[in-house]
């Protein structure tokens, strides 16, 4: 199911990071992400939903939007 926020993300299980690009254009890496949350994650049906109450605010993350346009 297509998400109305999250336009793309990718899970690195040897880094244990979690990329998330969104729709508008902003990508954040999420650090010590578990790999069932990222799973869980990928599984969920509401993409943005589960974003909000799993991920966002629970993990370090950093912006690397600009860091790609460089």
């Amino acid at each position: 199911m297509p998400s109305s926020v999250i336009r793309f993300f990718r899970y690195s299980p040897e880094k244990r990071e979690l990329k998330v690009t969104f729709v508008s254009g902003r990508l954040y890496v999420y650090a010590n992400v578990p790999p069932e949350v990222a799973a869980a994650f990928g599984d969920s049906r509401s993409k943005g939903t589960f974003f909000n109450r799993e991920i966002r605010d629970r993990y370090a993350c950093r912006d690397v939007t600009h860091e790609l346009a460089g």
